[in-house]
């Protein structure tokens, strides 16, 4: 959430800024609650010394009014707390200067390209297609067994799936690897298997609860599903204030993610690109709040060093800020070439919370001068089942095999995907 002294000297930024993300919000009526219940708080502390007062006094008749007077204003306050925090958390992050303004995904921008879309000699076929006919993938028996938008990998899919996480895990880990990148602080990532559920507090902590309807909810444990391993991955220090020496702190996390998609109704209805189950390599950092940018420009480097590692082409686009997340200040996205479809399609995400995050989950950082704030905290896409669909598109022959990335080679043991 925001710093409500921020919203109180920004009242018209804010306003603006949340209404560019497509919130519509009563900031008049949560500074009218912040100003009751700061006033009411005076109000407490000064009867709770006059009670003090009293029972020094030894004066039982004084000490019963006040009481009974105190009382009546603390369930007022307790009810305009809750009030301030449920319109408080209602409040978008701010979006960074440099982020686009614009309704939806048509206002996205494109800043720069990497890689020639091949050109074929054949017709191309999608990825369903060509994992439906190399027996890859499998939606047919698993819309049987689970439903629609679910589906099997299979094969030699599945060993490319794992010598993807294989791959970018030596590199996540590797301080000479990762300088090779970026000259920025090139501290190794700490590889993590997190919980696959989390509690409703706690993902309401993260700002990712809602909307509710693309969550997976468990009644009776009253836990959710996970829709990307940072979920998990960023309570790791709640409640908790870190050591200015530590940071950054860097996670790399790989779980299930699971997603109702109830909002895409309509889209990618085909094949596994958009689906309820998936597998996925998540980043999750904390930093100092001057170093929050830089380290997403350097989740961004290593985003494209991957894909550049795999030659697929690609471009790096700005998220406009109606297609952002609430929590969101910044959001830039990898988009991927699809021959098929002839067109750039989203791969990876970087998402730049700043401290809107860590100030619900209250993570702070103590400075050398003993100085105690907020971290920030980034989140990002490393790889998901999207790659793979990626590689069998990009990477398909005319005789109908599929050619594996160089870089994995050394992983899967085999250089091919032969025709059936």
């Amino acid at each position: 959430m925001l710093d409500i002294k921020f919203i109180r000297e920004n009242s018209k930024l804010v306003k603006e800024k949340s209404k560019q993300k497509g919130f519509d919000i009563d900031v008049e009526k949560l500074l009218s609650v912040d100003a009751k219940r700061r006033k009411l708080i005076e109000e407490v502390d000064k009867l709770r010394s006059k009670r003090k007062e009293a029972a020094e006094k030894r004066d039982e008749k004084l000490g019963t009014e006040i009481k009974k007077e105190l009382k009546e204003k603390e369930n007022k306050l307790e009810k305009l707390n809750e009030e301030f925090y449920f319109l408080i958390r209602e409040i978008p992050n701010i979006p960074l200067d440099d982020v686009p303004v614009g309704k939806d995904e048509t206002d996205n921008k494109p800043v720069r390209k990497w890689g020639t879309p091949k050109k074929f000699a054949f017709k191309v076929k999608n990825h369903q297609e060509l994992g439906e006919k190399l027996g890859l993938i499998d939606t047919q028996t698993a819309s049987e067994v689970s439903g629609s938008r679910f589906g099997y990998i299979k094969g030699p899919l599945v060993i490319i799936q794992f010598a993807l996480i294989q791959y970018a895990l030596e590199i996540l880990t590797s301080e000479m690897r990762l300088a090779k990148i970026s000259k920025y602080n090139p501290k190794p990532f700490v590889p993590v298997i997190p919980p696959v559920m989390i509690k409703p507090t706690v993902f309401d902590q993260m700002a990712r609860l809602e909307p509710k309807e693309e969550r997976y909810y468990l009644e009776k444990d009253n836990l959710y599903f996970i829709g990307s391993a940072e979920h998990t991955l960023g309570p790791m220090h709640m409640n908790q204030t870190l050591n200015e020496k530590d940071l950054p702190i860097r996670y790399v996390g790989y779980s299930p993610s699971f997603r109702r998609e109830a909002g895409s109704y309509g889209k990618d209805t085909k094949g596994i690109f958009r689906v309820h189950q998936f597998d996925k390599l998540e980043i999750e950092s904390f930093t100092l709040p001057q170093d929050s940018q830089n380290e997403q420009d350097f989740i961004v480097a290593i985003h494209e060093h991957l894909m550049q590692s795999l030659e697929i082409p690609y471009q790096v686009v700005m998220i406009c800020t109606g297609d952002m997340g609430g929590p969101d200040a910044r959001q830039i996205d990898i988009e991927a070439w699809f021959p098929a479809e002839k067109k750039y399609r989203e791969t990876h995400t970087s998402d730049l919370m700043t401290d809107y995050q860590a100030r619900r989950l209250n993570t702070k950082v103590r400075g050398k001068e003993g100085k105690i704030e907020y971290v920030h905290m980034n989140d990002a896409t490393v790889f998901a089942g999207r790659t793979l669909l990626s590689i069998l598109e990009n990477y398909q022959a005319k005789d109908g095999s599929i050619e594996v990335p160089k870089v994995l080679q050394k992983y899967t043991g085999f250089s091919k995907i032969p025709a059936k």
